[in-house]
């Protein structure tokens, strides 16, 4: 038989359960002794139950649902707010954390104490959860505690944070715990009530820093007090700030610190970029390239700073060479060094960013394309290699040190527009060190070789392979030519002799003459002549007397002397076997050479280091009129000399030939244009044509202009008839 459950009345019920909200109360104000025992925790929760469960008209769910939200109600306007309104500074905000911790036990518990009547009652009746009314307590603690406090708060964090700045210590975890009231409140409260006015406290506070520090200090301690404070802002967002708070805050600092500022910075008196890049400070330009590749369009002006100052130091001391007359193979070490130097500047200071590759790109363009004393960037760097690869050159390197300056003179000549003017510069010095035996090692060449084919494709390199490869046939032709004498040796010349022979399409053009030789020396060509024509078929030989070598006895009073000479000297020397005296005119004629190589030859026989040759009368020039004969009194000390010929000028001469081989080259870019597109306005013709041939050289417009009239008088184009600046190719 079941026992009748007593009916607890409303007022009853309520009475126990404010008892037990008072007990809260006081544990959440530390009384000393005040707890919650469980027999109490029970009590509490079976009263909600017992009031839940009686029968109608006792059931009273509906009157405790609504008492549970006025028991929130009282406690925020009875206790928080008098509490917060009589607190000020940190004070205030240590009140705020602590009642805003109370706040949410207080919610915890009484959910737990009333969790029956959530369970059953509010679900069957569909009502708002107990939680969510912690969640609208929420929104009363918005709206009337943080409504009325929120301005003053934030000033007081904005102010701490700031103490901050300025290095004085302030109690970080609060400043986090009060910040994350303000999240858990509302998001929108932190990004509205908080980070715009945190934000805009930033704009402010660096704003009057920036002001006074880029006056006060020099360009690299602006930086690093900026750096470190870039840095602090950023370690300020892990301690205390909404990680999403990073990206405003870093723009609004670095706006104040940097943007600013920016040409302030760079052009700061006595301590600007230019002055660092002078002295060479690689800290502070690292530093530099970070702070302002953080912000928009920050690099531009540093970049455009560091191009301005290598174009001023190359110009410099493309200034100073002409100056002091330094020698040619100086001028293109120091730019090479000079490249050395920035390019290590863009790779470590300026992290190999593009922008600084191309500063540097150009700065050096206008330097490698100016002439120096009279000498073209081409022929410069020709020079530079004919004297590293040269046997017994004036740059004594090791193999190692050959190849790296090698890498580093293709690296330069990308920056020069001539590149088709270098190529045959090298090849015409490359043709003088094959021929006379000077090249110090061929896989040197074949790398240079190959280097400038990586870099600019293999019509620039395929002549000279074709001249490596001729010196390794001659070798082999050689060999067998003495085997060829072995086996008749009837047709021995009594003189030794090496020829190379050369394909003519590969090699520069030199000059040749039908000199006519000695008869010592005739039967050495017919000879030669006999055996090439048993090897070969359908080949025509063009002898080249101006590039051979000789070397010939000198039977002199002393005692006679070894001479090596050219081939013209030797022939010369040899007409003295038959006359004694011999006169200008009568050379000439019995040597068949042109005046001007007469003369050239002459002068270094018989006014030069050594008189082989006495002349009448005496003096340093030759005349038409001279008379000369064999010097038999000639002595030196040495058993073996060589007498040199000066070499003739031949830079005109490879100046005239790539002219030449432009005009030919601009016939077929345009020919190829014309064909591709058939017709084209003469603006756009030029274009392409400048833009397709600019890889090789950069070809004049007027240049361009005389190409394409040419090709119109040719019939290769002519003219639109319906549009004047057009023209139209001829299939």
């Amino acid at each position: 038989m079941t026992q009748n459950r007593r009916i607890i009345p409303l007022e009853e019920g309520w009475a126990r359960m404010e008892a037990g909200i008072d007990i809260l109360k006081r544990i959440l104000a530390d009384e000393p002794g005040v707890f919650f025992k469980s027999e109490q925790y029970m009590s509490l929760y079976t009263t909600i139950y017992d009031m839940c469960t009686q029968k109608k008209p006792d059931d009273y769910s509906e009157q405790l649902y609504e008492r549970y939200r006025g028991a929130l109600d009282e406690y925020i306007t009875s206790t928080v707010l008098p509490s917060l309104r009589e607190k000020h500074g940190e004070f205030l905000l240590r009140e705020l954390v602590l009642r805003w911790k109370n706040h949410k036990v207080t919610v915890r518990w009484l959910t737990r104490f009333f969790h029956y009547l959530d369970r059953y009652f509010i679900s069957r009746q569909s009502l708002t959860p107990l939680k969510e009314f912690g969640h609208d307590s929420l929104t009363l603690v918005q709206s009337r505690v943080f409504e009325e406090l929120k301005a003053t708060v934030t000033t007081i964090l904005i102010a701490m944070i700031d103490h901050d700045r300025e290095g004085q210590i302030i109690d970080r975890p609060l400043v986090k715990n009060v910040l994350d009231i303000y999240i858990e409140l509302k998001s929108e409260l932190y990004e509205k009530d908080f980070e715009d006015a945190f934000v805009q406290g930033t704009i402010d506070y660096y704003s009057k820093k920036a002001q006074t520090w880029i006056v006060e200090d020099t360009c690299p301690e602006y930086m690093l007090k900026a750096e470190e404070c870039l840095q602090k802002e950023k370690e300020r967002v892990t301690h205390y700030l909404r990680s999403s708070t990073e990206p405003r805050l870093m723009e609004a600092a670095q706006a104040e610190l940097l943007a600013r500022h920016i040409d302030q910075i760079l052009k700061k008196e006595n301590s600007g970029c230019k002055v660092l890049l002078c002295d060479e400070k690689v800290e502070d330009l690292s530093r530099m390239f970070r702070l302002f590749s953080r912000i928009k369009d920050g690099l531009p002006p540093v970049s455009k700073t560091f191009q301005e100052h290598v174009n001023e130091v190359g110009m410099s001391m493309l200034k100073q060479a002409v100056d002091a007359a330094t020698s040619k193979k100086d001028y293109v070490r120091k730019v090479l060094d000079l490249h050395d130097k920035y390019m290590a500047y863009v790779i470590s200071c300026f992290q190999n960013h593009t922008l600084f590759h191309k500063a540097l790109k150009e700065a050096f363009e206008v330097v490698c394309n100016k002439d120096v004393a009279g000498c073209t960037s081409a022929e410069l760097f020709a020079s530079y290699c004919d004297s590293i690869l040269r046997k017994g050159g004036s740059e004594k390197l090791s193999d190692e040190a050959i190849e790296e300056n090698l890498d580093k003179v293709v690296k330069l000549l990308t920056y020069i527009s001539d590149k088709d003017l270098f190529i045959e510069f090298h090849r015409k010095k490359l043709g003088r060190r094959l021929l006379f035996d000077k090249s110090g090692n061929d896989e040197q060449e074949r790398s240079l070789l190959s280097k400038l084919k990586q870099y600019f494709g293999g019509q620039f390199t395929s002549k000279m392979e074709g001249m490596l490869n001729d010196v390794a046939l001659a070798k082999d032709n050689q060999s067998k030519y003495e085997g060829f004498i072995s086996n008749n040796p009837e047709l021995y010349p009594s003189v030794d002799l090496s020829v190379q022979v050369l394909t003519t399409g590969y090699w520069p053009t030199y000059k040749s003459s039908e000199m006519n030789l000695p008869s010592e020396m005739v039967k050495c060509v017919e000879v030669f002549k006999q055996f090439y024509q048993s090897i070969t078929k359908h080949r025509k030989m063009n002898w080249i007397y101006s590039l051979g070598n000789c070397n010939i006895v000198g039977k002199f009073d002393a005692n006679p002397i070894e001479l090596i000479v050219t081939t013209y000297q030797g022939a010369l020397l040899l007409l003295f076997n038959e006359a004694e005296r011999l006169s200008f005119s009568e050379i000439v004629t019995q040597l068949n050479l042109s005046e001007d190589d007469t003369v050239r030859v002459l002068h270094s026989l018989s006014c030069a280091k050594y008189k082989i040759l006495n002349k009448d009368p005496s003096g340093r020039t030759i005349s038409p009129k001279d008379v000369f004969e064999f010097n038999h009194k000639f002595t030196d000390k040495m058993r073996r000399i060589k007498v040199q010929l000066p070499p003739s000028d031949e830079k005109k001469k490879v100046i005239d030939d790539v002219n030449k081989d432009r005009r030919f080259a601009i016939d077929a870019a345009l020919v190829r244009i014309m064909k591709s597109r058939k017709i084209m306005t003469h603006q756009n013709l030029v274009a392409e044509c400048v833009e397709q041939l600019s890889r090789m050289f950069k070809p004049d417009i007027k240049m361009i202009k005389r190409r394409i009239e040419d090709l119109i008088t040719r019939e290769y184009l002519e003219r639109d008839k319906d549009s004047a600046n057009s023209y139209r190719y001829l299939a």
